[in-house]
């Protein structure tokens, strides 16, 4: 049985998020502010549940409702199942690889105060340098995904795109499927320089249509002088890339989506501690070796850290590109499985178990898809409804 968390996100919105949010009234968005309404009220008696009872031992609990906000730890587990279900079917066997898009200071200081724009931006150009350079060095159309993470180890804003790749992609006359060379997708050099290009071009055409907004330090750059040469020394410096080696199968791929997409900043299981001073949680340390670390800061700093990352409503932080962009994936598959050879043994949609990660981060407290009994195993099976609560200081308001 896994070991629920000793502290809870939750647990630090409730003791602090109320002076939080009054300290902060006029810079705190509704999104924001919704995200801590809901993260508070999950699996509480503030949203209702239902009562369920152990088909084999008689066990009878109140299971609560979860919020279903994406930003909430608890409530990504069942959501990250299914999708990953369907990505089980999805999958070839072909070699895999895993490339990363990261934005330089400057430029993720602007994604900040733009989110909609500027990660959409981000996460396009990322997959257009992907899927321009295949075509000239590979000659074929590449599929991917590409999931946005905003955050780092410590809370600080570090927006970046996690690609997934398979190695090859269909003919540029949709006739074959080319294969990459076993160990080398495409130049990280080369990757880089297209990025930034494609990055910046997107930026100024944003800049241009007036679908930026800049604010406090950034001020000086809604001016078009200050801005052209904002851009100009942002084409001087370098956007990193980096590509890690191949998976080594379609096993290791789905471990490491179940890492990588249905995921908060902070998961429940890194906090160490929560106190009227301090909230303390567990970090890797990348410059010592990923030494695990432990960080300690003022509430309303912690809280504050956690809201850096929160997406505008609607923004889709996982996405498909080239021939796995949603319209004709069904098809495109298909024919590469066919000229793969492939027998396909899934079903997009079949509702078998997807896999399981040791992923450290990944919260032991997140409910499974069913209910399982703790006592004895056996099901949960659900004999009553338990009707919402007034839930107090917070209002939960998840629309």
């Amino acid at each position: 049985m896994k070991v629920r968390p000793a502290f809870e996100l939750a647990d630090v919105f409730r003791r602090h998020g109320e002076t939080y949010q009054r300290a902060n009234a006029g810079h705190l968005g509704r999104v924001e502010r919704r995200v801590i309404s809901a993260v508070v009220a999950c699996r509480t008696a503030a949203l209702g549940g239902h009562v369920e009872r152990c088909d084999d031992c008689g066990l009878t609990r109140i299971a609560y409702n979860s919020c279903a906000n994406r930003h909430c730890p608890k409530c990504q587990g069942a959501a990250r199942a299914q999708w990953l279900a369907a990505r089980e079917a999805e999958l070839l066997p072909v070699p895999y690889f895993h490339v990363v898009f990261t934005l330089p200071p400057a430029a993720a200081e602007i994604a900040f105060q733009n989110k909609q724009t500027v990660y959409g931006l981000l996460m396009r150009a990322a997959a257009q340098a992907l899927t321009d350079l295949a075509a000239k060095r590979l000659g074929a159309k590449i599929g991917l995904i590409a999931v946005l993470h905003t955050w780092g180890q410590t809370l600080t804003h570090h927006p970046h795109v996690h690609c997934v790749v398979p190695g090859g992609g269909v003919a540029l006359d949709g006739k074959r499927w080319v294969a990459c060379k076993p160990n080398f997708l495409l130049s990280v050099h080369a990757l880089s320089k297209t990025f930034r290009r494609l990055f910046l071009d997107g930026l100024e055409a944003a800049f241009q249509k007036g679908e930026l907004g800049f604010f406090g330090d950034l001020a000086p750059l809604a001016g078009g002088d200050a801005f052209a040469e904002g851009v100009r020394a942002l084409r001087k410096g370098p956007f990193v890339v980096y590509a890690k080696p191949p998976f080594g199968g379609p096993e290791r791929v789905l471990a490491y989506l179940a890492r990588y997409t249905h995921r908060t900043a902070i998961a429940n299981s890194r906090l160490i501690d929560v106190t009227d001073d301090e909230v303390a949680f567990s970090y890797k340390d990348y410059r010592q070796g990923r030494r695990q670390r432990v960080m300690r800061l003022a509430p309303h700093e912690f809280i504050r850290r956690f809201l850096l990352h929160v997406l505008p409503d609607g923004f889709h932080r996982i996405r498909h590109y080239g021939f796995l962009a949603k319209g004709g994936r069904g098809e495109n598959l298909a024919r590469v499985r066919e000229w793969l050879n492939v027998q396909q043994t899934h079903e997009p949609g079949d509702k078998h178990q997807a896999p399981t990660t040791s992923e450290p981060e990944a919260d032991a407290d997140a409910h499974p898809p069913f209910a399982v009994c703790p006592d004895c195993g056996g099901l949960m099976r659900r004999i009553g409804l338990v009707a919402p609560q007034n839930s107090g200081a917070f209002r939960c308001d998840t629309s």
